[in-house]
């Protein structure tokens, strides 16, 4: 059975930086695509940042020039954010394996909480 755990989550200042890591049993990254999802309370999921099948990186606007998305081992996904704000505030997901327009892994996320 495929399970994605993400780590690395907490509460940091505002300005401060976190890396949140995303760890697969069952399954290796290399030749899948890959992404990172945030939801923050009332508001609906958004896709954070993906790797595509040809290793193309992509960011949404809010966290572009902050956040960075990376492939460790063939078993890990990294997201490094930095000049963290309160907006980043909420629970972060790693996906990975589109297919159909459909993510077939999740992980169960990891909290993020900037304070001002």
């Amino acid at each position: 059975q495929v399970q994605l755990v993400e780590s690395g989550g907490g509460s940091v200042q505002a300005g401060g930086s976190l890396k949140l890591s995303c760890v697969a049993s069952g399954y290796t990254f290399n030749g899948r695509s890959m992404a990172w999802y945030r939801q923050a309370p009332g508001k609906e999921r958004e896709e954070v940042s993906r790797i595509n099948v040809a290793g193309e990186v992509f960011y949404s606007s809010s966290v572009k020039g902050r956040f960075t998305i990376y492939q460790g081992n063939s078993n890990t996904l990294y997201l490094q954010m930095n000049s963290l704000s309160i907006e980043d505030t909420a629970m972060y997901y790693c996906a990975a394996y589109r297919r159909n327009n459909d993510w077939q892994y999740w992980g169960q996320g990891t909290q993020v909480t900037v304070s001002s």
